[in-house]
């Protein structure tokens, strides 16, 4: 509102409050402040309640103690479960490891341009990514710098080319499933 139409309104009195006068029977009818009350208790008295209390107490320590190791075994059985499947599945990958090894072997043994030799090549690429399907994926170890949680070091050479703990040469092929490694690269380390 503006300050001219707010001049115009009356003002309003406040309005005092008025209490009612308290008779003697409304004066009994209200609560009187509560007074504490004070009990007597004898010394076997006192000890019994301490008893209990501490009884009481033991048995709230004993609950919190076993829902806390429920707790913990709960969490510890669901991490299991999930291990359990990526373990089996690693466990039953790695004998197929050496069936990919003899396919690239027995490509090797043939000559360029022959028939079986593409097949075997074909086999060995569709295996490879029936593997990457698994998640499984090759340790790259060919001009790296050797590391000894992927690659396993069966030689070493002395190679001015190659800088030192580079990898030369790969023996096997290595494999590794997400950060576990399945089967270790075996390779010619350059010192």
């Amino acid at each position: 509102m503006s300050d001219k139409k707010k001049k115009d309104l009356p003002e309003e009195q406040p309005q005092e409050e008025t209490t009612p006068e308290m008779t003697p029977e409304a004066a009994e009818e209200q609560p009187q402040e509560a007074q504490p009350e004070t009990y007597t208790v004898t010394k076997e008295q006192m000890e019994k309640m301490e008893a209990l209390a501490k009884l009481v107490s033991d048995g709230n320590d004993k609950y919190l103690r076993l829902a806390a190791e429920y707790d913990n075994y709960r969490k510890r059985t669901t991490k299991e479960k999930e291990n359990i499947y990526s373990d089996a599945k690693a466990d039953t990958i790695k004998p197929f490891l050496e069936v990919y090894d003899n396919l690239a072997r027995g490509a090797a043994q043939l000559e360029d341009g022959d028939s079986h030799k593409q097949g075997l090549e074909m086999i060995a690429k569709q295996f490879l990514a029936v593997l990457e399907k698994l998640g499984v994926t090759e340790i790259d170890a060919l001009g790296q710098p050797f590391d000894p949680e992927k690659h396993n070091a069966v030689m070493h050479v002395e190679d001015e080319a190659a800088g030192e703990n580079t990898v030369v040469e790969v023996f096997q092929k290595g494999f590794a499933m997400g950060e576990k490694v399945l089967r270790f690269a075996m390779v010619k380390v350059a010192n």
